[in-house]
Parts: C-alpha cells; sequence; structure tokens
C-alpha cells in the first residue's frame, strides 16, 4: 500500500494575540484557512522509519526522526486503532520549514487523516482531535484543514461560513528566513489590541491584523518587504504575514492578477521561495 495525503500549507487570515496565560501560551484569536497544495505524506509497509524527500527535506535531517511530530502523530493513531506495528512515512517536505505555515503541524494532522482513513477511524472522532491538541496548538485545525475560527490556545476550532474565500487566488512568498515561533513571541510587545471581529471572515481579516508581524519583522525586516511588495501588486485585495513568520501571502480576486504578481516577484526577487495557490 501506497496511500498519499496533502499536508495542507495553513494561512492565518488573521492573527490577535490576546494575553499570556499561567499554562505559558498565548490566548490567541485567529482565523485559520489552507492552501491547496503542501507537504505530501505517504504510509509504506514497514520497518517503522521516517524518509525524507523534496526540496526541504534538507532543513530536517539532523532531527531525531522518534521526536518528529509525523511519528508521534502515526504512534499515537496506531495506538487508537490497536496497531502494533506503524507503518513507514515518507515526508515529501515541499513547504519551507519554521516559516508560519504549519509546517510540522500540518504534516501531523495528515498523518493522522491518511493513517485514521487506512485503520477505519474518522479525522473528526473525538479521540483524533483529542490527541491531535497534545501534538501542538495548530495540529486540531490542521486536521480539518478548512476555514475556522481559532479561540484559546488556537485549537478551540469554531466552524465560519467561508463561501467568499473558497477558491480565492494565493500567493505565498518565504524568504528564505527559517523563524521559530518563540522568539517572536518573545519579541511581541504584550499590548492587547483588542479583539477579532466575528461574522464574514474576509471582511474579519480585512478589519484585523497579525500582532506576531511586527516583531517578526524586526528580527528580519525583509519580512516587511515582502508583505509592502505583495500589497503593492494590481489585484491584491488582502497581504500579510502568516503565523510567526517568515511567510507571507496575497489574495487576488483574479488568477490573472496572482500569475502577473508571482512574475513581478520572481522578476525582483528571483531567491525568495514562491507558491501560487488557491484558498481550499
Amino acid at each position: 500500500m501506497h496511500p498519499t495525503e496533502i499536508a495542507y500549507a495553513k494561512i492565518n487570515l488573521a492573527l490577535h494575540v490576546r494575553r499570556r496565560r499561567a499554562d505559558g501560551y498565548h490566548d490567541i484569536e485567529t482565523i485559520f484557512a489552507f492552501a491547496e497544495h503542501g507537504d505530501i505524506v505517504a504510509a509504506e509497509p514497514g520497518p517503522a522509519r521516517l524518509m525524507l524527500a523534496g526540496p526541504f527535506a534538507p532543513a530536517l535531517a539532523g532531527e531525531d526522526p522518534e521526536d518528529n511530530l509525523v511519528m508521534r502523530a502515526a504512534d499515537g493513531l496506531c495506538a487508537l486503532a490497536d496497531k502494533r506495528a506503524r507503518p513507514a512515512i515518507r515526508l515529501d517536505k515541499r513547504l519551507p520549514v519554521a516559516a508560519g505555515i504549519g509546517g510540522g503541524s500540518a504534516d501531523a494532522a495528515a498523518v493522522l487523516r491518511l493513517l485514521g482513513r487506512a485503520y477505519g477511524i474518522a479525522a473528526d472522532d473525538p479521540r483524533v482531535m483529542t490527541l491531535a491538541a497534545t501534538l501542538g496548538a495548530d495540529v486540531p485545525a490542521c486536521v480539518r484543514s478548512a476555514t475556522v475560527r481559532g479561540d484559546g490556545r488556537g485549537d478551540r476550532l469554531e466552524s465560519i461560513a467561508a463561501d467568499g474565500l473558497h477558491g480565492l487566488p494565493l500567493l505565498l512568498v518565504n524568504p528564505r528566513v527559517a523563524l521559530p515561533t518563540g522568539p517572536v513571541f518573545a519579541a511581541w510587545d504584550r499590548v492587547d489590541r483588542g479583539p477579532l471581529a466575528p461574522g464574514d471572515p474576509l471582511a474579519a481579516a480585512l478589519a484585523g491584523r497579525n500582532d506576531l508581524e511586527a516583531p517578526a519583522t524586526l528580527l528580519h525586516p525583509v519580512i516587511g518587504e515582502v508583505v509592502a511588495l505583495l500589497a503593492a501588486q494590481p489585484g491584491a485585495i488582502l497581504a500579510r504575514m502568516s503565523g510567526s513568520g517568515a511567510t507571507c501571502f496575497a489574495l487576488f480576486g483574479s488568477e490573472a492578477d496572482r500569475d502577473a504578481a508571482d512574475r513581478a516577484l520572481a522578476h525582483r526577487r528571483p531567491d525568495w521561495w514562491r507558491l501560487t495557490s488557491r484558498l481550499r
């Protein structure tokens, strides 16, 4: 068997940081959306191991495979299914690492969906979602890989009507800067700038912000350059950094505008990573 699953790139259309909690996490309010593209995970007959491929595999080469979120997800799902033998997992790493677009969380979520399907456990099974929450704050949203509002640590999810977002052309850009989440939160000024608006997710995102964009830009000023260039492209509806960065995104009204923006950025900064996609 060689089933595969896409680990869809996660986009924070808005991300409001409200307060630091007693458990060390921060209360956040966010709108999660997902691209049609991402990493690819596959399950193969054992022995159990993690096999890496793809353009960003070298960034993971030094990690302990047994401590990787992908293998922890496989362990947990196999335990739920009462399967003693773990499959081998192949990870085709197509997205940048430490980039604010899901990364390991999306990969782990894809493994939960993939093995759950193989073993007859639905992705929305409460046991799967409980397992997902133990793996990371973003993993439950990544399991769903649909537009949702996230509160609390980001793992308290609320379905929202997102017909206006489905299929919107999307351009992702990363200046090839790896940016772990910890230093970005540490650089946040701890000012609560108010709640994320309810209702239509695109309107809420347009009225909202990413509170981590400013501290991330302090750490890596090139992020500000990326956002400014995306915002200046004809047809751009929304340009912002995703998550804790350094990947930035722009939504466009048409694929023609998105593709023109992609060409413009490729000409100006050919060293940056780019991905053209659409929102799921």
